[in-house]
C-alpha cells in the first residue's frame, strides 16, 4: 500500500495539482472488490459533493482501468452528468457509439465485462462531457493520469457496473 500511495503522490505532484497532506491521507482508493488495484482501480479526491454539484480529482496509475459503469436515473433523480478534464497524462474514455477500429490502449483481460468501445482520447487540457445515463469506462495511458471530474451530485453507491462482481465501496487496504 505504501508503494501505491507513493506512486499516486508522484503522479499528483507531476500534474501540478496541489493536495494537502490531509487530503492525500483521505484519498478514496478502491479496487472495486476485484483485488487487482494496479489493473482495475481508482484513487479519488472529492473537493465537494452537494445535492447540486460535485468536483473530484481522479488519479490513475499507468495503464489502470476504471471499470465500465453507468450513473442511473433513480426515481425523480436524474443520472449524473459529468465532465472529465485531463490534467496530466492521457486517458482513453470509452463510450457508446461506433467502436474505434484501433484503440490507443490495450483492452482489459476481462473484456467480456465491457460493452462500449468508442474511444475518446483526452490529452492534458482536453475535456469530454457525458450526458446522464451514459455507460462508460476509462483507462490511463503509460504515464498514468489525473482527471478532474465536474458533475451534478454524485451518488457512487448507486452506480451500476457491467461486471457483477464489482463492489463499489471496496477499499484497497
Amino acid at each position: 500500500m505504501k508503494n501505491v500511495l507513493s506512486e499516486l503522490q508522484d503522479i499528483i505532484e507531476s500534474s501540478g495539482i496541489f493536495l494537502t497532506e490531509k487530503e492525500l491521507s483521505n484519498l478514496e482508493i478502491t479496487d472495486f472488490g476485484l483485488g487487482s488495484y494496479r489493473q482495475q482501480g481508482l484513487a479519488i479526491h472529492t473537493y465537494i459533493n452537494t445535492d447540486r454539484c460535485c468536483a473530484k480529482e481522479l488519479i490513475m496509475l499507468p495503464n489502470q482501468t476504471c471499470p465500465e459503469h453507468i450513473h442511473p436515473t433513480l426515481g425523480t433523480i436524474e443520472g449524473k452528468e459529468e465532465t472529465f478534464r485531463c490534467r496530466y497524462g492521457r486517458v482513453s474514455i470509452f463510450i457508446a457509439g461506433v467502436a474505434s477500429e484501433i484503440a490507443a490502449v490495450a483492452f482489459p483481460k476481462d473484456i467480456n465485462n465491457f460493452t462500449v468501445f468508442k474511444e475518446v482520447v483526452l490529452e492534458k487540457g482536453q475535456q469530454l462531457t457525458l450526458a446522464p445515463n451514459s455507460k462508460h469506462w476509462f483507462k490511463a495511458h503509460e504515464k498514468g493520469a489525473v482527471v478532474s471530474e465536474f458533475s451534478t451530485t454524485s451518488n457512487d453507491e448507486t452506480d451500476i457496473f457491467t461486471n457483477p462482481d464489482i463492489k463499489r465501496s471496496s477499499m484497497l487496504t
